[in-house]
């Protein structure tokens, strides 16, 4: 595949592509809705609850926390992860306009 020509498009899209980016694989929607179902976790909880590998679970962690969309504090030899309300809000304002660009064209096409 191609690089992208990330600079070719405007800040706003390139951010709303790294969040659905983010979010675009079943076991980080399964972290994130496991997430939201309990306010904040151990990552060892995660592995539990999901049933993959640490090794797979820490690396959805780190997709999802470097866009934003999780947080995560030390907690002696754990990392507590949760989600991060004010970018998941961000993330569901700047996907609304686009999920709601058929509001305009309904029933216009074929």
């Amino acid at each position: 595949m191609g690089v992208t020509k990330s600079e070719k498009f405007t800040e706003e899209q390139n951010k709303i592509a790294r969040m659905t980016k983010a979010i675009g694989h079943p076991a980080r929607i399964a972290i994130i809705q496991y997430l939201f179902s309990i306010d904040s976790c151990v990552c060892g909880d995660i592995v539990n609850e999901i049933g993959l590998a640490q090794p797979t679970i820490s690396q959805h962690l780190k997709e999802l926390k470097s866009v934003g969309l999780i947080k995560g504090s030390v907690e002696g030899t754990s990392v507590c992860y949760c989600i991060d309300y004010h970018n998941w809000s961000l993330m569901k304002n700047l996907l609304s306009p686009i999920l709601n660009l058929d509001a305009a064209t309904l029933n216009k096409c074929c």
